[in-house]
């Protein structure tokens, strides 16, 4: 019997949204989702352009179950990223669940990273692009709308965000323009056009050193992705706490990066530590659940990047000390469920004001839809129902953007650019990100200087 540690969080957003009229039809949708990619032959050298990849690659197959197909992989291509092993890059896309072949699937639409001519192909078709600190897609037939030149790395990642986002849209029919627009954003000054050259934009010469991950799910997995992507010199230099109570369920391996179903009922925090560990960094893990009671030493990291959706927990972000804290949390839903949001503390108003009052009211039930009430006919108990119902719609790209944004604050506030106490927005429209910035002191809680590239 399907149950909340089960559920594909993809599969949900069909069922509460009415559209499907039990599981099995709402997997069945997904399972008609497929995404073929076209890369070119600097595919084997580009770091920017095997980040775009292999992040579209990890996001994509959790969603589009009929499979992620990538054409123009060299043979001798090797990684050049922290993101896989090292060794053959056609071995690392079919470890993170991606397909190489000679030839595109023929009614899939497109995703194109390097130098590949436009597709001759009546499906939409993106090309991903990416230059400084912004990073998103064109339509792949926009030809000089594209941008790809030297970048910070969370933007090749950004632009698989996007083109993940397009694509789920365009296969599920919401949104009438997926493929026929533009989809992006700035790192350096959210809200700004990021197809304009910025000449405010600093090369990136610091990166964090000491951080403390709380919570290890969709989001807490999306800081890791995006961190290991960073241009360490050495990552052992780099100290991270990584705390999570949970274990590995098979629901998370439809919206967290770093979560496979072989790794199924590990704890979180040792797993991700050593997928960590495998990459140099120093990591230390607490298997205690975060509140109030949770205390850091004078030794411990004073940045926290916080990814849990417990209200009490998040209230509490403020209690151990922490010198900066940056907080993400998704929206919930079939209507919200691509909405996120971004808070920084200290701030105007302290976590515990947001979040220590009253439990919210409960959203509305959506267990009168068709796909509940099979279950229940088919004999799912009251109890498993009502916790099946209360899960959230969950997609990898949304946790993905999320990530990125909040990694890119701390890189932000390193290089002297804004601080926000606020940013929110929707994937679906990036380029209408809100903010609130807020003064801030030089950033003072640990860091290194970047890798020079050559």
């Amino acid at each position: 019997m399907l149950d909340s540690f089960t559920l594909h969080r993809g599969a949900k957003y069909f069922m509460d949204s009415g559209r499907a009229a039990t599981h099995g039809e709402a997997m069945a949708i997904l399972q008609s989702f497929g995404l073929t990619i076209l890369v070119g032959p600097d595919i084997a050298t580009s770091r920017d352009e095997q980040v775009a990849l292999l992040t579209l690659v990890n996001a994509a197959r959790r969603s589009f179950l009929a499979g992620v197909t990538v054409v123009g992989v060299p043979k001798d291509a090797k990684s050049v990223t922290r993101l896989t092993r090292p060794g053959s890059l056609t071995r690392a896309l079919k470890e993170l669940g991606g397909r190489v072949a000679r030839r595109p699937r023929r009614g899939w639409p497109i995703a194109v990273i390097g130098d590949v001519p436009a597709p001759v192909s009546k499906r939409a078709a993106w090309r991903l692009a990416w230059s400084g600190w912004r990073g998103g897609v064109v339509p792949a037939h926009a030809g000089d709308a594209a941008i790809v030149e030297a970048a910070v790395p969370l933007t090749p990642m950004l632009a698989a965000a996007c083109c993940a986002a397009e694509a789920f849209a365009y296969h599920a029919k919401d949104h009438a323009m997926a493929g026929h627009r533009t989809l992006g954003m700035s790192l350096w000054n959210p809200g700004a056009d990021w197809l304009a050259q910025d000449p405010s934009e600093p090369a990136l010469s610091w990166l964090p050193s000491r951080l403390w991950l709380i919570g290890l799910g969709n989001l807490g997995q999306a800081y890791s992705w995006a961190l290991a992507a960073l241009p360490y010199t050495d990552t052992r230099d780099v100290k991270l706490v990584l705390q999570d109570d949970d274990r590995l369920a098979t629901s998370n391996d439809s919206t967290s990066l770093l979560s496979f179903l072989k790794d199924v009922g590990q704890r979180k925090a040792r797993r991700i530590a050593a997928w960590l560990d495998e990459r140099d960094f120093d990591t230390a893990v607490v298997e205690n659940r975060f509140g109030p009671w949770t205390t850091r030493t004078p030794d411990d990291p004073a940045v926290a990047l916080c990814g849990v959706d417990n209200p009490n927990a998040r209230a509490a972000l403020e209690h151990p000390g922490f010198g900066l804290v940056v907080e993400a949390g998704l929206g919930a839903g079939p209507e919200a469920f691509r909405s996120l949001s971004l808070h920084t503390f200290p701030g105007s108003e302290s976590a515990e004001n947001i979040w220590g009052g009253d439990t919210p009211p409960a959203t509305h039930s959506v267990e009168n839809l068709p796909a509940y009430e099979a279950l229940r006919e088919a004999g799912a108990d009251a109890c498993g129902l009502t916790q099946l119902a209360s899960r959230t719609v969950g997609a990898p790209f949304v946790g993905l953007t999320a990530g990125v944004m909040v990694v890119s604050e701390l890189l932000r506030r390193l290089h002297g650019g804004a601080a926000f106490e606020v940013l929110a927005g929707s994937v679906l429209a990036l380029e209408s990100v809100e903010g609130v910035a807020q003064p801030a002191p030089p950033y003072a809680f640990g860091h290194v200087e970047a890798a020079i590239e050559r």
